[in-house]
């Protein structure tokens, strides 16, 4: 793909879709915060974005299987009818992988969320054609459904499919969009061209956190910086749709934060948003999951400055 196409690809006046994951918070003794995820989920729907729970951002690998289903309840009880993503994780349990992922999705169907499909190591253990069949044989008990490539950088069990995979997952009905983790541009906009070639209703939701600024060539957006602050990203996604050039310094300053926040270890990102949303007095404690990976206590300066700078364009 040369430069001149990848330029006609800018969308302006489109209206974005920003689905948010939500940061799963934590108390001073290494509980989970339950009300103040109720609180961020809250003030995502508030913002007019779709949260996702349970995904990298809700420290899903690292919760437990009743965790899990307690986030997905109180998601339920706040949604009040509201649409809502939540991921499909079975990577560490033992059984059939068919099976668990079965399980994982009518769970999320049952209380109105829209499952995404966290991948796991059976994944990079089968070949293409197995991988394919898999997918097909969840679509048929399932009437909706999201995938996700994920790149190692954020978990081990990842992987970044290659392109005949994923034409071949878009022939899928029943999967209606894939959220694409790679931090890589290029990977990126190979999907976009064959969305359109393929099939143009299906969503390619960015989770590239150091290039927010995707959804300006035909990306919508699943990310985890959104979850810093989802109302920036709402008012950053409606400049866009009225082609208002005050996008470009919202996001400009959302990518600064991005960029701060996911700077390797890229796990540790987790634990800036906590740091960030409790500058914002939005949460209580800036403390992360107990086995996370932490940041100094040095960056909550560089974080208050961004905060000053971000309430100036609200």
């Amino acid at each position: 793909m040369n430069t001149s196409s990848v330029l006609k690809r800018i969308q302006p006046g489109r209206k974005i879709e920003g689905i948010s994951a939500v940061l799963l918070p934590f108390d001073g003794s290494g509980k989970i915060d339950l009300t103040g995820l109720a609180e961020n989920l809250q003030r995502t729907f508030n913002a007019g974005l779709a949260p996702a729970v349970n995904m990298d951002t809700g420290y899903t690998n690292l919760l437990t299987s009743a965790e899990r289903t307690e986030v997905l309840k109180i998601t339920h009880e706040v949604a009040k009818g509201k649409s809502f993503v939540a991921g499909a994780f079975i990577e560490g349990m033992t059984g059939d992988p068919l099976k668990l992922y079965q399980s994982a999705i009518e769970e999320i169907v049952n209380v109105g969320g829209t499952p995404i499909l966290f991948q796991c190591s059976h994944f990079k253990k089968i070949s293409r054609p197995d991988l394919i069949s898999f997918h097909k044989k969840l679509a048929a008990g399932c009437q909706k459904f999201l995938c996700f490539e994920l790149g190692e950088m954020f978990a081990p069990f990842g992987q970044i499919y290659d392109l005949e995979t994923v034409w071949e997952l878009m022939q899928i009905p029943q999967i209606t969009g894939m959220k694409h983790s790679s931090l890589n541009r290029k990977l990126e906009w190979y999907r976009l061209a064959v969305r359109d070639e393929v099939r143009p209703d299906f969503k390619v939701y960015t989770g590239n956190d150091l290039a927010i600024d995707m959804v300006m060539y035909g990306s919508d957006y699943l990310l985890g910086l959104s979850a810093f602050a989802p109302e920036a990203f709402a008012l950053r996604d409606e400049y866009w749709q009225k082609s208002d050039t005050h996008f470009y310094e919202l996001n400009d300053l959302l990518q600064y934060l991005g960029c701060f926040a996911f700077r390797p270890p890229v796990p540790a990102y987790k634990h800036t948003a906590a740091q960030f949303l409790k500058l914002r007095g939005r949460i209580k404690s800036d403390e992360p999951h107990p086995k996370a990976q932490h940041r100094p206590d040095s960056d909550v300066a560089i974080l208050k400055e961004i905060s000053a700078n971000l309430d100036k364009l609200l």
